[in-house]
């Protein structure tokens, strides 16, 4: 008969003891489960200890969490919170070298624990820490012990970082400043100022103004790759938390320090693995980038704006360049305006007599007008082409130059997501936007070359305008899911997809969907699904014992600790745990929590999850509620809580769960899955039947023959 829900049967450990086997009852105070553990022991002072975990993060039993103790669990007696506090903290002041690195290195450990850092910190002992980082006596190993503890002992969230002294922020500027400090230390730093950036505008600006971007720089070429990543987690704060006028001119800095050069060399192809962290910080580095454009892609042009018209004018010069070379007096007013007309007719402005207004709407705004000035200026024979060649097509074949690049400019900033929030989780970034200055410009001038080309492959003509768009976005979009290295590749590559080659790829597309279209297929497909479905449901299930790493985002930072979770091979238990950076599959055993799978209730997406609950709910977080997923277990309150690093993890974790739930799996990918299979099974199985039509109806049964004689007795045959 299985145990009732508020009782758990635990072990417990002491040193030196025989351990204990308890039943432990959830609805008795906690006091008084301490004090019959030291009676059994013999122990005076049950008020001086306490309980915790004997394995993964050793976190205190206190009446908020003991619900979190799961049959089996291993706890271990120990001293209790209040008291290791008062030791630690007299052990931190101490004059003896050994005792001070001793209590430090605890104190680094402990302070993971809420409990223990409330105590710690209630009884001032974050001003000890401060003292022992402004007096400047401490190096190496207790120094590195001590910025450890202050790190995590601060992302409680009990100190805000405003109470920080100057002479604290300059200590810790100073191990980011300086080349000979150990390295350890100069990733604690760095880590500490990337927490307080965000945090208010006043520690913003000491911190930028104290640390350099040159010194920064400087960290991102070391050979330490946990040194770069905290450097550049603090490069992308000091972005993200910059005013646009201020994000501007650090943009143009570390385009004048050639950063995108040395990223796409020394980092993007490294001859290490990329991390999920990094490719996160290069991801926002992207975005935040491509965003500058943003004020310009929203703003409308002025008519009345000189430098506007000149850059408009400047168009027509470039392109008509002889014809605008006729000297003043040689045409009057007004024939020289309806020469212009006739010129910015040429050019393909739907307005010809007063172009400005093509260039009214925004998006895409004066962003337009910037791409074709740099088109005709930086590439002015390719511009003079495509101008003069569609000048003398005929008026319905003529490609629109200017049109073409203000919808073209509209699509990149689509596909790009330009104007849109940083995603917290995102790593989907372009290697060969860091192999480019004027990235989002030189990719335009590729790009109208192409809707050039595409318009004649289609012998379009001005009604076909929308479809060539579409079919060039098309272009565009899937020669970027091959993820080009360089511009030149996807020059390469863009331009290879022509539009026969659309053609086919719809065409092969439609005929995926339309071949399942015949009754008998129809019936054929829903013979095969229950054995392609449970040969998904066996692949997520064993994607779920692979497990996965996840990444906890709590309210402050994007990014925290790292946890494991995997499913044990006989699909009874969910093991999981903290990992360190860098470990990528680590044993079952060394990971310490469980579930089991019988205790599980519920799974919970998106919005219905608690720890989305918990956060704000701006645009910023709209991706990390399409990753977030919960298992409620053993009664609602308990929840193990998942974001996942990307939707397709999201969707084999939510459908794996789902299998052992006894659900359905709902996620896009198992149809997706289930269609790929249906698709490849089909064609298998349809093989023999190419180019043989598949009648809608059966043919008819024949009647059976009057007699069988013609069966063969095989009785005679074995006589």
């Amino acid at each position: 008969m299985p145990p009732p829900k508020d009782v758990v049967k635990i072990a417990i450990q002491m040193v030196g003891a025989i351990p204990q086997l308890i039943e432990l009852q959830q609805t008795k105070p906690l006091a008084s489960v301490l004090k019959d553990v030291c009676d059994t022991w013999s122990l005076p002072n049950a008020e001086r200890y306490a309980l915790q975990y004997a394995d993964g993060r050793q976190t205190y039993i206190t009446e908020s969490n003991r619900r979190d103790i799961k049959n089996g669990s291993i706890l271990r007696l120990t001293t209790s919170p209040d008291q290791e506090a008062e030791r630690l903290y007299i052990g931190i002041q101490s004059k003896n070298v050994d005792v001070k690195t001793d209590s430090l290195k605890k104190l680094a450990s402990l302070s993971q624990d809420v409990t223990f850092a409330q105590e710690f910190i209630s009884r001032n002992g974050l001003k000890q820490i401060y003292s022992i980082v402004e007096e400047g006596n401490d190096a190496g190993e207790m120094l590195a012990h001590t910025l450890k503890a202050f790190t995590e002992l601060m992302e409680h969230d009990f100190v805000s970082w405003e109470n920080l002294s100057t002479v604290f922020i300059k200590k810790i500027v100073s191990y980011v400043n300086m080349n000979a400090v150990d390295a350890s230390i100069q990733q604690l730093s760095l880590s500490i100022l990337e927490n307080m950036v965000p945090t208010s505008r006043l520690l913003f600006e000491v911190v930028k103004k104290e640390v350099t971007l040159d010194r920064l720089l400087t960290h991102l070429q070391a050979t330490n790759a946990q040194l770069q990543l905290k450097a550049m987690a603090l490069l992308i704060a000091l972005l993200l938390s910059a005013a646009d006028t201020e994000r501007r001119d650090m943009m143009d800095h570390l385009r004048q320090k050639n950063i995108r050069q040395f990223i796409h060399k020394n980092i993007i192809h490294s001859s290490e693995p990329l991390g999920d962290e990094m490719a996160h910080y290069l991801y926002v580095l992207q975005s935040v980038s491509l965003n500058l454009c943003e004020h310009r892609m929203k703003m409308s042009m002025d008519p009345y704006s000189q430098e506007q018209r000149d850059l408009l004018q400047s168009l027509r010069q470039t392109a008509f360049e002889s014809e605008s070379e006729a000297p003043a007096g040689t045409f009057s007013t007004e024939r020289r305006r309806s020469l212009c007309a006739k010129e910015f007719r040429k050019l393909g402005f739907m307005n010809n007599s007063n172009p400005a207004e093509d260039l009214r709407r925004a998006p895409p705004g004066l962003l337009a007008l910037d791409n074709m000035v740099y088109f005709s200026r930086n590439t002015p024979n390719a511009y003079s082409r495509f101008v003069l060649e569609n000048s003398s097509r005929e008026d319905k074949h003529e490609c629109p130059f200017a049109r073409s690049s203000i919808q073209l400019t509209l699509i990149l900033c689509e596909i790009l997501h330009i104007g849109e929030p940083c995603s917290e989780t995102a790593q989907a970034f372009y290697p060969m936007f860091f192999g480019q200055d004027h990235f989002f410009e030189e990719l335009f001038c590729i790009c109208i070359q192409l809707v050039n080309k595409t318009w004649k492959e289609m012998r379009a003509t001005q009604e076909d305008f929308d479809k060539v768009m579409q079919v060039v976005r098309e272009q565009i979009t899937r020669t970027l899911s091959l993820k080009p290295t360089s511009l030149e590749l996807f020059k390469t590559r863009v331009n290879a997809l022509n539009y026969s080659e659309i053609l086919k790829l719809r065409q092969t597309e439609r005929l995926h969907q339309e071949e399942t279209l015949a009754v008998p297929v129809l019936e054929l497909r829903e013979k095969l699904k229950p054995e392609l479905l449970e040969l998904i449901r066996q692949q997520r299930l064993l994607h779920l014992c692979e497990g996965t790493l996840f990444r906890k985002i709590s309210s402050r930072r994007r990014q925290d600790k790292l946890w494991y979770c995997r499913l044990s091979p006989n699909h009874k238990v969910l093991h999981y745990g903290d990992v360190e950076e860098g470990v990528q599959s680590p044993p079952i055993e060394s990971l310490p929590e469980k579930i089991p799978v019988a205790d599980m209730k519920m799974l919970l997406v998106g919005k219905e999850c608690p720890h989305t609950k918990e956060k704000s709910s701006g645009k910023q977080n709209k991706d990390v509620l399409e990753l977030a997923f919960s298992i409620v277990h053993d009664v609602e309150e308990y929840c193990l809580n998942f974001i996942a690093p990307t939707r397709y993890e999201f969707c084999l974790w939510t459908d794996g769960l789902n299998v052992l739930l006894g659900k359905e799996m709902t996620s896009e990918r198992t149809q997706t899955d289930l269609d790929v299979l249906l698709s490849m099974e089909l064609k298998l199985r349809l093989l023999d039947l190419e180019n043989i039509n598949i009648p809608d109806d059966p043919p008819p049964i024949p009647k059976p023959p009057s007699n069988l004689n013609f069966c063969y007795d095989f009785s005679h045959a074995e006589q």
